[in-house]
């Protein structure tokens, strides 16, 4: 009963910064990646707003290394509840900015994704942006107010962060501006998949065991083995009962070896990691200290 009183306390609080959004912004969009995340968002979003139809489109950015699970995943549900989906691709931007690509032997388009998602921001005028991030996921994203505003160039400066007294949200900004939305900020992994588990929410099967061939990386880690990588013989490919804490570019992302077939398996082998899902699974956030913070100074999600 007391899991159940505080995930109706957290979902409340979602819907009520959702509710927030729409109210004080123009032009709001919910980015979404086909990660639990954004899945629960949009569970979260269908609660705060039907039978109506949502005052937001969702946006994803597409780096073009997405675990094709996840794009399947995405075309059904936006399918299933007749939404608006936006999509823009990094690979466009790449070509007409003339950016250099990512390189070496794991090449993540994180960094390049923030030209697109800006470009979006500003082909839409685009005043807050909703997403999934989360405090407990690292340390930067810890630092973001609920409403989290960038200046006019995208930029975020966490140490022009305002004030949130009592659950107020101040969604005031000067022209050029926007702000980033985060409704499940106050969320743990735990409580995500809690809540997966009381809602019956449905989500790509990347997140439970499966087979998959994967490459071993020199920390250990096992990424999945796609067309993106730059492998050499000296990597071993080989096949691996894994799935997925969190899902971003298949060149960044990590599996986990492990036997959970249902969200009940899976809210327990939560309960023993030691590791956040971020620390176990990303390599993008391992570049630096402040890997995460230096790419949300420069306007990433």
């Amino acid at each position: 009963m007391e899991t159940k009183d505080y995930l109706d306390h957290l979902e409340a609080e979602a819907i009520h910064i959702m509710l927030e959004v729409a109210g004080q912004f123009e032009r709001p969009a919910l980015l979404f990646s086909g990660g639990k995340d954004s899945i629960c968002l949009v569970h979260l979003a269908q609660k705060a707003f039907k039978p109506g139809k949502f005052p937001f489109p969702l946006v994803h950015i597409d780096t073009g290394h997405n675990f094709p699970e996840a794009l399947d995943f995405r075309d059904q549900l936006v399918d299933n509840i007749g939404e608006k989906l936006i999509v823009r691709k990094v690979e466009d931007t790449i070509r007409k900015r003339k950016l250099v690509d990512a390189s070496g032997k794991f090449p993540s388009r994180n960094a390049l994704q923030t030209y697109t998602l800006l470009d979006t921001i500003e082909e839409f005028e685009f005043d807050v942006c909703i997403g999934g991030a989360r405090r407990d996921e690292e340390k930067a994203r810890a630092k973001e107010r609920i409403f989290s505003v960038r200046d006019d160039f995208g930029q975020w400066n966490p140490k022009k962060q305002r004030p949130e007294i009592w659950d107020t949200y101040n969604g005031r900004i000067n022209k050029g501006e926007n702000v980033r939305a985060f409704p499940i900020s106050n969320w743990t992994e735990l409580d995500i998949w809690n809540y997966i588990e009381r809602e019956e929410i449905e989500l790509p099967n990347i997140y439970f065991t499966h087979n998959r061939q994967v490459v071993q990386t020199d920390n250990g880690q096992l990424m999945a083995y796609s067309e993106y990588l730059n492998l050499d013989d000296s990597d071993h490919i080989r096949e691996g009962r894994v799935r997925y804490r969190t899902v971003g570019d298949m060149t960044c992302t990590a599996a986990v070896v492990s036997e959970a077939h249902t969200v009940r398996d899976i809210i327990e082998e939560i309960k023993i990691a030691k590791i956040s899902e971020r620390g176990a699974t990303r390599m993008d956030d391992r570049i630096s200290e402040a890997a995460m913070e230096d790419r949300k100074k420069n306007g990433y999600f």
